[in-house]
């Protein structure tokens, strides 16, 4: 009995390792096959690539550093209007939220988070295009035009638009991990605090932020890494121009953008490869993001399960 236990183990583990390594195969393949679709724009250009300007097709000469602009501004500037939006949310639910509206809030939260990308992209067509054209550009052209960000003609799409896109695509992230992550924080470290005097606001920053910032920090991250990755509905309203401008109002692109849109022109074999090998990079930087992220949350969890002490800042 005991023997065809352990063999029953056995198999059982034997087949839960398989369907992990079914994971670590899929990663690897897709590294391969993209690495070796790739290699003819690696050897064609090396490091150049990263570093040209010039995207033309018609004479085979390929630089990805536009792209790569217009993927680092777009994300960046995502982050700048989701974190705050996000981890204040995320503090209200957790914290002063009552019962009923904090369960409320969540299910519209999550509800967020599933929205199809394309639906954002047909959303900001018809909503947000025209409202940045006639309002928001306007306005900050005229109030803010003396920064070189705030200068130039009011399309209405571009990377200003792309980034309010992304950024309300990402809030849904942040709010969801910064909020399991404060409510991780033990209750004798608040009620120790409200016992030495502290105001709720004084609890919140000087224990609740400070136990958990590094897990909030992983959401961020986590955010950034899907806004790296979003195609549909940047592509939809960023403008699609090969540039590299300092204004936010000019049209730009991004390296899943212009994969998305001229991977089925890509007729030669150079150009071709010169797209896959933006992909691989992509996909690269989007697994060290996601890992780093993974491992800050991972730390916040490993402290509350060991009983990490906490050292707060002064109230």
């Amino acid at each position: 009995m005991k023997s065809r236990k352990d063999g029953g183990d056995r198999l059982f583990q034997a087949a839960m390792m398989g369907f992990a390594l079914i994971i670590v195969l899929l990663i690897v393949g897709i590294i391969t096959e993209l690495t070796r679709s790739s290699m003819l724009s690696i050897k064609h250009f090396g490091f150049s690539f990263f570093t040209g300007m010039t995207w033309d097709p018609v004479f085979e000469n390929f630089g990805a550093l536009p792209f790569i602009y217009g993927t680092l501004v777009t994300s960046l500037v995502a982050l700048l209007i989701a974190v705050p939006i996000g981890v204040g949310t995320a503090i209200y639910l957790a914290e002063y939220a009552p019962p009923f509206l904090r369960k409320s809030m969540s299910l519209l939260v999550d509800l967020l988070a599933a929205i199809p990308s394309v639906v954002y992209g047909l959303w900001a067509i018809f909503e947000l295009v025209p409202l940045m054209r006639t309002n928001i550009q306007p306005f900050l052209g005229k109030y803010l035009g003396f920064l070189p960000f705030f200068q130039g003609p009011n399309y209405g799409v571009g990377m200003l638009a792309a980034s309010l896109v992304l950024a309300i695509m990402i809030v849904p992230f942040i709010i969801s991990i910064s909020r399991e992550v404060i409510m991780t924080v033990p209750h004798v470290y608040k009620e120790a605090a409200y016992a030495l005097g502290s105001t709720r606001w004084e609890a919140v920053r000087s224990i609740i932020l400070s136990y958990g910032k590094t897990g909030i920090l992983g959401g961020v991250i986590l955010a950034l890494g899907r806004a790296i990755g979003e195609t549909m509905a940047v592509t939809m309203i960023i403008g699609n121009n090969v540039t590299i401008s300092p204004s936010l109002f000019s049209p730009g692109y991004t390296l899943a953008s212009v994969i998305a849109n001229e991977f089925t022109e890509a007729t030669g074999n150079l150009y071709l490869s010169a797209l896959i090998e933006m992909g691989l990079v992509l996909f690269i930087v989007s697994i060290i993001v996601n890992m780093i992220a993974r491992m800050l949350i991972w730390s916040v969890t490993q402290k509350q399960s060991t009983g990490t002490t906490l050292k707060p800042r002064a109230l």
